[in-house]
């Protein structure tokens, strides 16, 4: 199979992959924001005020771009958000690690301190939020996916086929012939 022609089942997984991550975190946050926002506070990053307000945010961001993704609607601007969520996760978590701060990273969880003596690993948290990175600049630079409501809407009209036909077999191609062939 030529890359032209997988591109768009990666980009699916990918898209798919990264709509389930958030859709899953936010729906476990979503129940209880002030645990959420106590889960922000324990980074001890921003005051807290603020952190009560990003953690009472943060679910219902995570549930808009994950339903974006799942549908396949402004695909990049949902992979650009994404991603902008990631390298703040990572930082936060790698903050959390290099100030020697034992707690929950809430990413599927209610989080906050840990008890005594319990000791977080982070590593595995880094990675894992790294491969969901990588997803994200994936779907930046590649968006079109099969099975994507952005595919559906940048389809021309029936009534304008014969015009983008007989501008595709013209030397200099339309928009729409142009977007046409990047999806096949």
């Amino acid at each position: 199979m030529t890359w032209h022609r997988a591109q768009p089942w990666v980009s699916l997984a990918c898209r798919l992959g990264l709509a389930g991550i958030f859709i899953v975190a936010g729906a476990l946050k979503v129940t209880d924001l002030a645990s959420s926002g106590r889960a922000v506070n324990a980074y001890q990053i921003m005051p807290y005020d603020l952190a009560m307000v990003v953690g009472a945010a943060q679910p219902f961001v995570e549930i808009v771009v994950g339903l974006l993704l799942l549908f396949g609607l402004a695909t990049r601007l949902a992979a650009w958000a994404s991603a902008v969520m990631m390298v703040a996760f990572i930082a936060g978590i790698a903050s959390a690690w290099s100030r020697g701060l034992n707690i929950d990273c809430g990413c599927f969880s209610k989080g906050g301190p840990l008890p005594p003596g319990v000791t977080p690993n982070y590593l595995p948290d880094i990675i894992r939020d790294v491969a969901f990175l990588a997803m994200a600049i994936f779907l930046i630079i590649y968006p079109v996916s099969r099975f994507s409501l952005d595919a559906r809407l940048d389809r021309p009209s029936p009534a304008l086929e014969d015009d983008v036909l007989e501008e595709e077999n013209s030397d200099e191609p339309s928009e729409q012939a142009v977007r046409r062939r990047e999806r096949l």
